[in-house]
C-alpha cells in the first residue's frame, strides 16, 4: 500500500483541542475507564465464544491445546497493542484504525482502510443475528412450546439495538456492562465447577503443552480463536467521547487483551479438564455447541443451564449492540471527513449520538436478515441455515476485515513515528509493532487460505474466494476512493484522518484576518 506525503506530514493531534461548536463532534466526557471497558468487552461476547467457538475448534480443527493458542495471540497482541496505544495519544478520532493509518500511510490509504472497517464491523454485527435468532427461536420452543421463525427475533433485535445507538453511550455502557458481568460471572462458575469435578484425567494441564500445537488445524484454529478478541480494538472509537483519551485509551486496550487472554485460556482450559484431554475433540464433535451446557447440566444443574442458555442470548444483544455503536461512529467520523455524504457526520439532539450511522447500520442489519430469511428459511430447507450462513460468512468476513487492519496498522505505526523523527524514543514500539504486524499477516494469509473450512464450504466452492473477497472489494475501492479525491478534492483529501481537529484548524483559520 502506498503512502502520500502530504498526508503523512500533517500536524499532530496533541496539544489541540476538541471543537465543540459545532454538531461534528461527538460529547467529551461521557465515558471513563470502567464505561470504556465494559463497550469494548462487551464486543468480546464471553459467553457466546465459550460456548460457540471454543468447541468449534475443539471439534472441527481437532486442537487440544487451544488454551496455549489464547496465550500466544494474547502475547501478538500485546505487541500490537503497544504500538497502537501510543498512535492512541496523538491521534483521538472516532475513525481510529482508518484515522491511524491516514497519520502513517497518508489520506488514500485511510480511505481503503476506512471502507474494509465499515465492511468488516458490519459484518461482524449483523453475522450475530443468524444465531441471535436461531437461538432466541429454540428458547420459545423449549420453554413456551411456540414457534417463531429464527428471522421475527433477529429483526426485533436490529429494532431494539438501533433505539439504543440513538441513546447516549453512557446508557448503553451500562446496559452492555450489566449484561456482560452476568454472563462473566456465570462462565466463571462453571470454570470453578469444572475445576472442582475434573474429568477422568483430573487436572491437567496437557492443553498447555506445545506438543498439543501440531497439525495442519493450528493455522485455521489461529483464525477461530482470534476473532474472540476482537473488540479491544475498538477503544480508540470512544477517545472523542471520553475524558483523558490519551489515559484511558491505552489503559482499556491494555486491560482488556489482558484480561480477554487470561479468561479465554482459563475458560478453554476448564473445558478440556472437564472432558478429559483425551477426550476433549471427541466430546465437542458429539455435543457440537452444546458442549458446555452439557457440562453445566451434569455439575450445576437444569435450572443453572436454563439461566446459562438465556445469558447465551442476552450475550449476543450485548456484542451486536458494541459492534453497532463502533459501525455507526466509523460512519460518522467517515461523514465527517467526505468519505460519506456529510449528513452522517452529525450528531443527533441532546444524546451527542451519531445518529444518521446509527441508521446506516441498521438498515443494513435489517436489509440482510430479510435477504437470508428469503433464501433461507424454507420449510424444506436446513433450520440452522442462518447460523451456517449469515453467522458463519458475516463472522469470518469480519475477522478477516479486522485481521487486515491490525496488520496494515502496524506498519502504519512505524511509518508514522519515523517520518517524525521519532523513531529512536519510540525503537521498541517500533520493533513490536513490526513483529506484531508480520504475525498478523501470516494470520490473515491462514485465514484466506482456510476460508473454506472457516464458513463450511468444500474446496472446490467459489464462495471460499468470493467471501474473503468481500474484504479484497472493498480496499480496493476505497483506495480508489481516495485517489479521487486526493485528485478532485484535495482539501478533502488532506482532511482524512484529522477527524474534529480539522474543523478546530478551519475555525482558526476563519477568525485569522
Amino acid at each position: 500500500m502506498t503512502t502520500d506525503s502530504s498526508s503523512t506530514n500533517r500536524a499532530p493531534a496533541e496539544g489541540i483541542s476538541t471543537f465543540k461548536g459545532q454538531d461534528r463532534a461527538l460529547r467529551a466526557d461521557r465515558l471513563g475507564t470502567g464505561g470504556l471497558l465494559l463497550s469494548v468487552l462487551a464486543a468480546t461476547a464471553p459467553l457466546m465464544v465459550v460456548a460457540g467457538v471454543m468447541p468449534t475448534t475443539f471439534a472441527v480443527m481437532g486442537i487440544v491445546g487451544q488454551p496455549l493458542l489464547f496465550v500466544v495471540l494474547g502475547t501478538v497482541l500485546v505487541l500490537f497493542s503497544l504500538g497502537y496505544a501510543e498512535m492512541s495519544r496523538h491521534v483521538h478520532n472516532a475513525g481510529a484504525f482508518y484515522a491511524y493509518i491516514s497519520r502513517g500511510l497518508g489520506g488514500t490509504a485511510g480511505a481503503g482502510a476506512a471502507l474494509v472497517a465499515l465492511v468488516a464491523y458490519n459484518s461482524l454485527q449483523v453475522g450475530i443475528y443468524g444465531i441471535f435468532g436461531f437461538e432466541v427461536s429454540g428458547l420459545f420452543a423449549t420453554y413456551a412450546d411456540v414457534e417463531v421463525a429464527w428471522w421475527v427475533p433477529a429483526l426485533a433485535a436490529a429494532l431494539a439495538v438501533g433505539v439504543l445507538g440513538w441513546l447516549k453511550i453512557d446508557v448503553n455502557a451500562k446496559v452492555l456492562g450489566v449484561l456482560l458481568v452476568i454472563e462473566v460471572l456465570l462462565v466463571v462458575v462453571f470454570d470453578i465447577a469444572a475445576v472442582a469435578d475434573p474429568g477422568k484425567e483430573g487436572l491437567s494441564l496437557h492443553a498447555f503443552n506445545p506438543d498439543t500445537l501440531t497439525g495442519a488445524g493450528v493455522g485455521t484454529a489461529l483464525c477461530f480463536c482470534i476473532a474472540a478478541f476482537l473488540g479491544f480494538e475498538q477503544a480508540p472509537v470512544y477517545a472523542e467521547e471520553t475524558s483523558r483519551p490519551h489515559v484511558l485509551v491505552p489503559r482499556v486496550m491494555f486491560l482488556a487483551v489482558a484480561g480477554v487472554a487470561v479468561f479465554f485460556a482459563v475458560s478453554s482450559w476448564a473445558l478440556t479438564v472437564a472432558t478429559g484431554p483425551a477426550t476433549i475433540v471427541a466430546t465437542s464433535q458429539e455435543q457440537s455447541a452444546g458442549l458446555l451446557f452439557f457440562l453445566t447440566e451434569d455439575r450445576l444443574g437444569s435450572t443453572f443451564t436454563d439461566v446459562l442458555h438465556v445469558l447465551f442470548v442476552t450475550g449476543m444483544f450485548a456484542a451486536m449492540l458494541s459492534f453497532h455503536n463502533v459501525v455507526a461512529r466509523y460512519a460518522f467520523a467517515m461523514g465527517r471527513e467526505g468519505l460519506l455524504p456529510a449528513a452522517f457526520g452529525r450528531t443527533t439532539g441532546s444524546s451527542g449520538a451519531p445518529g444518521t450511522g446509527s441508521l446506516l447500520q441498521t438498515g443494513i442489519a435489517v436489509v440482510l436478515v430479510l435477504t437470508f430469511a428469503l433464501t433461507d428459511d424454507k420449510p424444506s430447507g436446513d433450520p440452522t441455515a442462518p447460523v451456517l450462513h449469515l453467522f458463519t460468512w458475516g463472522g469470518n468476513i469480519g475477522a478477516l476485515g479486522v485481521i487486515v487492519l491490525m496488520a496494515i496498522a502496524s506498519l502504519s505505526v512505524v511509518v508514522f513515528f519515523v517520518r517524525r523523527g521519532a523513531a529512536g524514543a519510540q525503537a521498541w514500539r517500533l520493533v513490536t509493532s513490526a513483529v506484531a504486524g508480520i504475525a498478523l499477516v501470516v494470520i490473515a494469509v491462514y485465514t484466506v487460505k482456510d476460508f473454506d473450512v472457516l464458513v463450511g464450504t468444500g474446496p472446490d466452492s467459489a464462495l471460499r474466494w468470493i467471501l474473503p473477497g468481500v474484504i479484497g472489494l472493498a480496499l480496493v475501492t476505497g483506495l480508489v476512493q481516495g485517489a479521487i479525491l486526493r485528485t478532485r478534492a484535495p482539501e478533502t483529501h488532506a482532511r482524512i484522518g484529522l477527524g474534529n481537529e480539522a474543523f478546530q484548524l478551519e475555525k482558526e483559520a476563519e477568525r485569522t484576518p
